[in-house]
This record gives structure tokens, C-alpha cells and sequence, in this order.
């Protein structure tokens, strides 16, 4: 369907919901993946490595071995994150500063060393995962929300500086998704935020992953510093 040159993909936090659905389906178009957990596993036929993203040293690990098992690096999928909610006037610093660490210092981590690869080859595909709540902003969520913002301007300061190495850097930003997470809220709190969501409805982890793979494929070699939302209108392109 989408890039039909077989390249080398890396996902980190491929083990389980969005993560999980991109390695699968750079998996059924044929591709070489691995994933990057810090526990579990990415899907079958996937590489799977240990990998923590706010540890330098076991990143230089980790794609010593993806490159030496799949060869060198051509798309990266910068999907790891995690959320430490809570009102700014009871958020912590550490609260904050694990959160940026992670979502955005991590992202940093991981894209720095994936890019000498691609300089190489003057191919490249980078796909960060941020989140509506980025530029929709949300309520107990200011560590998230600016550690997702901030990827923005990450993606498009990566695209002046390597446009013209073939590398394009690319954001999709997903609204609430079909995973455990969302499952888990109280009923009502889920009629509240699908009466907010003008598809009416959640996504599934596949179409977020159908998005990153049209920024990953051949075709879209002239889509750079964009961002693309997949939440059912909710943020209106904000």
C-alpha cells in the first residue's frame, strides 16, 4: 500500500498499544522492525530490544543491535512517552521533569543517534508521536502537554537542518485512542469526551499507525515538518 522499498524501521515503545500497531503494520508491508521496550515484547516477527529512552549508553546498545540484525536505520518511529497527571499547584518537579525527560528529552536521545545512518544513506524517515493535547491543551496534563508541543518545533527546526538530505521530519498527533488506557476510564467519563470528538467516536491504534506509515512510505518524500492529527476532528488542526 504505502513504501514499497523495504526499509529498516524502529519503533520505541513498540510493546504494546500505539507503538504495538505501528510495528505491525510496518510488519505486514514487509518491512525489517524492531522495538524498543523497557519490558515485553513488540509483535511477532518484530526485533525486539531493551531499551530505556532516558539512558543514553542503553540506546547506543540497542541500535548497535537493530543495525547489526536489520542494517542501518532508515525510518524512526519516536513513539515512547508517559503521563504523570496531576493539577500544576500539586505537580511535583520531578513530576514535571520525568515527564519532559521521557516525551521529549528521549525523543532527542533517540533521534540524535538514528540520524548518522540516514545521513549516509541521505535517507530518512523520522515520525514523532505527539498528541492533541499538545497544541489543544488539557487540564492536569501541563507536563504532557508541553513536552508534545515541544515536539512541533523540534520537527521543524530537524527539517531545515537535514531537508535537503533526503531526511524529512514529520508529527502525528493522535486524539483518544481505542487502547487499555482509554478502556479503563469510567463510562461517563467516556460519553463526556466522545461528545467533544465531532467523528463521534475513538480511534483505533491502526489508523494512527496507517498515518505513520503514509509519512514513512516513498511517496510522501515532500511532507516535512508537518503535522498531522488523527482525533476525529477534536483539535481542528490546532
Amino acid at each position: 500500500m504505502f513504501m514499497s522499498t523495504p526499509r529498516t524501521v524502529l519503533v520505541t515503545g513498540g510493546n504494546r498499544g500505539i507503538g504495538f500497531a505501528i510495528a505491525e503494520t510496518f510488519l505486514a508491508q514487509g518491512h525489517r522492525v524492531a522495538v524498543t521496550a523497557r519490558s515485553g515484547t513488540g509483535p511477532t516477527g518484530s526485533l525486539t530490544v531493551t531499551a530505556d529512552v532516558t539512558d543514553g549508553e542503553s540506546l547506543d546498545s540497542a541500535i548497535a543491535e537493530v543495525e547489526a540484525a536489520l542494517g542501518p536505520i532508515e525510518v524512526l518511529v519516536a513513539n515512547a512517552g508517559i503521563t504523570k497527571d496531576t493539577l500544576l499547584l500539586r505537580m511535583s518537579d520531578e513530576d514535571f521533569e520525568d515527564v519532559i525527560n521521557t516525551n521529549l528529552v528521549g525523543v532527542f536521545r533517540v533521534t540524535k543517534r538514528c540520524i548518522k545512518s540516514m545521513l549516509k544513506a541521505k535517507f530518512g524517515r523520522i515520525i514523532m508521536i505527539s498528541s492533541v493535547v499538545g497544541l489543544y491543551g488539557s487540564p492536569g496534563q501541563v507536563n504532557y502537554a508541553s513536552s508534545k508541543a515541544a515536539l512541533v518545533g523540534f520537527a521543524r527546526s530537524l527539517t531545515r537542518e537535514l531537508g535537503s538530505r533526503g531526511i524529512t521530519t514529520n508529527v502525528v498527533a493522535p486524539g483518544f485512542i481505542n487502547t487499555d488506557m482509554t478502556k479503563a476510564l469510567p463510562e461517563d467519563q467516556q460519553q463526556q469526551y466522545l461528545s467533544s470528538i465531532p467523528a463521534g467516536r475513538f480511534a483505533e491504534p491502526s489508523e494512527v499507525a496507517s498515518a505513520v506509515a503514509w509519512l514513512a512510505s516513498d511517496e510522501s518524500g515532500y511532507i516535512s515538518g508537518a503535522v498531522i492529527p488523527v482525533d476525529g476532528g477534536l483539535g481542528m488542526g490546532h
